[in-house]
């Protein structure tokens, strides 16, 4: 990813970004993260990292994020998919802008069959030379985002190389779309239950009324994930995550200060 970003010089030292989430080499691990410089020998200690883990019963769930790329908007740099084929690899408007349904400046268009075919050979990638145990998937909506269905999410449930991998959607997008429940499943793909999150929060704090909310998403979110093809494994409950509030701060304030 584009540690530049936001670089800066404070009391003498030069501050990079750690954040991850501006996506550059998405075959790549980030050599910044190792414990000793892995020259010519990128992603080893990762890979022993993730044997380890296994030996002791931790599974792996990598972050992915193919909703957008570095790259920004018109105004942003130059330096991989825009210089390959910018009409294939961003959603543009008619006035070739950017579509911004990530909130980051671009959309990667995943309509298009060249880039469904990169998605697919990224997580392969993962799972055979890293055997990472499934994928989160941040704001996974946008790879629905598709006028004549969504065959990037069905193929990935189907593909045979990720037959046993846990897929796992953040089910919505920042340009509106909001699938908590009814996200395209295929019978395999779970989702970040969001509604655990914000109504257990309010029952938490003390809000009035939200009993009867936080009754249904201790017990599975019935609501949610009853239906034929979805049960209980679908919802992956949780209280906090990375963009949002501590787990200290989510009962301390109203809104984020940081």
């Amino acid at each position: 990813f584009d540690e530049t970003m936001g670089k800066r010089e404070i009391g003498g030292r030069t501050l990079l970004d750690y954040w991850g989430y501006n996506t550059v080499g998405f075959f790549a691990p980030n050599t910044g993260y190792t414990a000793r410089q892995e020259y010519n020998r990128e992603g080893t200690e990762f890979k022993n990292l993730i044997r380890e883990l296994h030996q002791n019963g931790i599974e792996v769930i990598l972050d992915v994020v193919f909703n957008h790329t570095a790259e920004g908007n018109e105004q942003g740099p130059f330096f991989e998919f825009k210089g390959i084929d910018n009409r294939i690899y961003y959603m543009l408007t008619p006035e070739g802008n950017y579509y911004n349904f990530s909130g980051c400046g671009n959309t990667l268009n995943c309509n298009h069959p060249v880039v469904q075919q990169m998605i697919l050979e990224c997580l392969r990638h993962w799972v055979i030379h890293y055997r990472v145990d499934g994928f989160r998937f941040d704001l996974a909506s946008i790879l629905g985002r598709n006028e004549d269905g969504t065959p990037l999410l069905r193929n990935l449930a189907e593909d045979p190389v990720l037959k046993d991998v846990n897929l796992i959607a953040e089910a919505w997008d920042a340009g509106g779309l909001y699938q908590v429940g009814n996200f395209p499943a295929w019978n395999r793909w779970a989702e970040w239950n969001g509604k655990y999150r914000d109504e257990l929060r309010s029952f938490l704090k003390g809000e009035y009324w939200f009993a009867v909310q936080a009754a249904k998403r201790i017990t599975g979110s019935p609501d949610l994930y009853g239906g034929q093809y979805r049960g209980y494994n679908s919802s992956i409950n949780f209280l906090t995550c990375h963009d949002g509030f501590t787990l200290y701060d989510l009962y301390s304030y109203n809104e984020k200060h940081n």
